[in-house]
């Protein structure tokens, strides 16, 4: 549906994006993930046609939109700041972009009624057509943006950080609300974010961009278990990092040696990387297991966050998530000492 090939932009001295590219299936839910100056936004208004790739080109269906109009796109675009006009209702907000196409292919006024109706109700929002953006509340008015940019029917539909604005609450509401509208329409999408746990959430598949380059694509699972590297590994959620030597199988830290898998040659410095939710905590040791001391348990409504330190190494700490069934049972404390055993961990070049 969507191909990216090759895109670079530049802004003076500076490389937004360097030779990008990817592909967007039909109908999928893509994810644009990365740290501020990844070059997502920058990839997002190519897309839209906002900005020009000063190399490569972006095809949909086949055919070369590079050098295509903005207007010509067939392109829905949905603001991170909604961008609604405040002296519009609700209703007339929708209905803008069918009401400002060319007079030959512009609806009936009957059918603009219709159909921005229909998209009203579709995202839940129809009792509030008559009231100004000013009147809503800021998911409300997201819906209405959303609404706006659907109304002219867009073979893509592009989002710019859509839940920035909003508090922890209503964008996980939202993103829920996303999903599901999006399993309903089909449309090929493609959205920002710098929330990662939104991406894993919401996306089909997450292309992660850093430093202006594409680090990896995947399946949300994917990418989270099997990060290309270390920068793609620290930005995909948290993680305990072992400084060491490469093994075969294995690395060797300062205070053990632990199994991982090891992208490095043997001998050569890496860091490992190990998630939090992937260190097990037990009283009795097993084979493998590293001794070691309870600095801090937090308890909170999924389990416990616990801070470990190596026994004689105030700084070699690791951090681990227990649920609440094994955080009851192990019935920690400060000072308590315990075993730990790494699991899962993925070494890369220091």
């Amino acid at each position: 549906m969507i191909d990216i090939r090759g895109v670079t932009k530049r802004f003076g001295a500076f490389s937004a994006l360097s030779d990008v590219s990817l592909h967007v299936a039909r109908g999928e839910l893509l994810a644009l993930l990365g740290p501020s100056g990844s070059g997502k936004t920058t990839l997002l208004r190519i897309l839209a046609g906002l900005e020009s790739p000063d190399e490569g080109a972006v095809e949909c269906d086949g055919e070369d939109l590079t050098e295509v109009d903005p207007a010509e796109r067939k392109v829905g675009f949905v603001f991170q700041h909604y961008a609604l006009f405040g002296h519009m209702s609700v209703f007339e907000n929708v209905a803008f972009g069918l009401r400002v196409m060319p007079k030959k292919t512009r609806p009936t006024e009957a059918d603009i009624k219709a159909r921005v109706m229909r998209l009203l109700e579709l995202v839940r929002i129809a009792p509030l057509a008559e009231r100004r953006p000013s009147e809503v509340s800021g998911g409300q008015r997201q819906r209405v943006a959303l609404a706006r940019a659907l109304a002219i029917e867009p073979k893509i539909l592009l989002l710019d950080e859509p839940f920035g604005a909003l508090d922890a609450q209503v964008r996980k509401e939202l993103r829920t609300w996303l999903r599901q509208l999006h399993d309903e329409l089909h449309v090929t999408s493609v959205f920002v974010t710098h929330d990662q746990e939104e991406a894993l959430a919401v996306a089909d598949r997450v292309a992660v961009l850093t430093d202006g380059r594409l680090a990896q694509i995947g399946r949300p699972d994917e990418v989270y278990a099997r990060p290309a590297n270390a920068r793609v590994y620290e930005f995909l959620g948290e993680a305990n990092a072992i400084a060491g030597r490469a093994r075969f199988g294995q690395v060797e830290a300062a205070w053990g040696t632990l199994p991982a898998e090891v992208s490095a040659p043997a001998g050569s410095a890496v860091v490992a990387y190990v998630r939090p939710e992937d260190v097990e905590v037990a009283r009795t040791q097993d084979d493998g297991a590293f001794a070691m001391r309870v600095r801090d348990v937090h308890a909170n409504p999924r389990g416990a966050r616990v801070t470990l330190a190596r026994a004689g190494d105030a700084d070699a700490t690791v951090i681990a998530d227990i649920g609440r069934e094994r955080r009851d049972a192990l019935a920690l404390h400060a000072g308590d000492v315990v075993y730990v055993q790494l699991r899962g961990a993925r070494a890369f070049p220091a």
